[in-house]
């Protein structure tokens, strides 16, 4: 009884985790207009920018948003199709070396 409560009010242990990936995912969104305004010329120049940062001594966690908002932006360019925040999620979520079951349909 006290658990079925305790999900109704905190959530499961899973969707605690993934509510912790609201931050991550809402700063690669903020990202997004500035990317958009890049030529392409700018915007290819971001993964060496990245490659430098990661020299530098940053993680790859502390550079996650701007690289994951730089391949969502290349992907719209290229392809057309732009990540949905759940694909985001599903990156982050292998990134960190976890296992992430997505439903299909996206």
């Amino acid at each position: 009884m006290f658990g079925a409560l305790a999900k109704r009010l905190f959530g499961t242990a899973n969707e605690r985790f993934l509510k912790g990936l609201d931050t991550t995912v809402a700063a690669i969104n903020a990202l997004e207009p500035k990317l958009q305004d890049m030529d392409d010329e700018t915007l290819k120049g971001q993964t060496p920018a990245l490659r430098q940062r990661l020299e530098a001594g940053e993680s790859l966690d502390d550079i996650i948003p701007d690289a994951f908002a730089t391949v969502r932006e290349a992907a719209r360019r290229t392809l057309g199709q732009r990540h949905y925040d759940v694909q985001l999620i599903g990156g982050i979520v292998l990134h960190q070396g976890k296992i992430a079951e997505m439903k299909t349909g996206e």
